[in-house]
């Protein structure tokens, strides 16, 4: 049988999500293909080998109406199973469904409408500002996941045959199955590397290293350790940032503050990413207390545990129950005690790796993609 994974921008953070589930759903034995529009200039995440990824054009209103025909005609599994309810992903699968009687999951993995406000936000326009929105040709209504489509299309998961979530926050909220970000912890096996050798091949052999294996936003709180590294001044720590961000300038603006802590590195393959994650000494995961980061599974926890790396979050969310007492906590927002674990846990390194590797027994027992493989085929025997 064959999965349709429809992706609603091939060219933002969305596709992360969708590569594990495929990688899950060919462990099943399913051929699977992602299907999405792409809005940028090319994919943000290099797919991982032997997922097949079909990309149309992304278009706003009235247009986006051909594109939804386009891709109509590209989405052909046997299960259809949109990442994220939003017009784009959703809300084509929905019309794909209803044309083909073919059963349809939805994943999710943020709360849309965290990143509009959430609960706060509310579209009250005048008559005027309607007019603008609707008719002017950059106008907010033409966009295909204006907030406003996210509220309407978040009433209609029910029409989905199940839905997968992966935190409590939206479980609480939607329902769902529990499918977790995992890690496929065969390929980030920490045996297969040398730290040390890492670090050289990445230039960064003179450092004690920070690693933040992901796209820095606001809500994931890289600005509290590079603050922490200010108040540590010693110059050989480095904060490397892996792949960047793909929404805005947002990572340069870091560098611009901080460039003397700050190593950029290129976004990767996803097998390149164990020999990278290996060169961390330490892996920053520094949510923000925030609706957006509640919501969140931060993927980049579970690349730290499979590489049974010491790893320093915030009591934010889900974190402290998958971590549970193998990782290093602190409160949001607080750069202080980030550089306090900082220093304790470099005085005692040897102590520190040692729970990274529970860490990494946690992750194979309650993150990894067989974990989730056997999540996935009692949702998929169900339909």
């Amino acid at each position: 049988m064959k999965v349709s994974l429809v992706v609603s921008d091939l060219s933002g953070g969305g596709t992360v999500r969708a590569y594990l589930l495929a990688q899950v759903l060919k462990r099943l034995d399913y051929e699977v293909e992602i299907v999405g529009f792409i809005y940028g200039k090319e994919i943000y995440a290099i797919p991982p080998s032997g997922i097949k990824v079909v990309s149309v054009p992304g278009t706003n209103y009235p247009n986006f109406l051909g594109s939804v025909q386009q891709i109509l005609k590209k989405i052909d599994g046997d299960i259809i199973y949109a990442v994220k309810p939003k017009a784009t992903s959703f809300g084509v699968s929905l019309l794909k469904k209803l044309s083909s009687s073919r059963p349809l999951l939805l994943d999710m993995d943020d709360w849309e409408l965290s990143w509009h406000g959430g609960f706060e936000w509310k579209y009250h326009p005048g008559i005027k500002q309607l007019y603008r929105d609707i008719f002017k040709k950059d106008g907010a209504l033409r966009f295909p996941d204006h907030p406003l489509y996210l509220q309407w299309i978040e009433n209609l998961t029910s029409f989905a045959n199940e839905i997968t979530i992966d935190t409590q926050f939206l479980q609480d909220r939607f329902g769902g199955v529990y499918v977790p970000n995992g890690k496929d912890t065969e390929m980030f096996n920490p045996d297969k590397y040398n730290p040390q050798t890492s670090r050289e091949r990445y230039g960064l052999g003179s450092y004690r290293v920070l690693m933040f294996p992901g796209a820095p936003r606001p809500h994931k709180g890289v600005e509290d350790v590079l603050m922490a590294l200010d108040y540590l001044n010693q110059e050989d720590f480095r904060l490397v940032i892996v792949g960047g961000s793909p929404y805005d300038d947002y990572d340069q603006r870091l560098i611009e503050k901080w460039g003397r802590w700050i190593i950029k590195l290129p976004k990767c393959p996803v097998e390149v990413m164990p020999e990278v994650v290996a060169a961390a000494h330490i892996v920053v995961v520094p949510q923000r207390n925030n609706i957006i980061a509640r919501a969140q599974f931060p993927l980049k926890l579970t690349d730290g545990m499979a590489m049974a790396k010491p790893v320093l979050s915030t009591k934010v969310g889900d974190i402290p129950k998958i971590l549970d007492k193998t990782g290093y906590l602190v409160d949001p927002q607080s750069p202080e005690q980030i550089a306090e674990q900082i220093n304790l846990i470099f005085q005692n390194l040897d102590a520190a790796n040692e729970r990274g590797v529970k860490a990494r027994k946690r992750c194979v027992e309650k993150y990894s993609v067989d974990f989730m493989s056997t999540v996935l085929e009692s949702v998929i025997a169900k339909l």
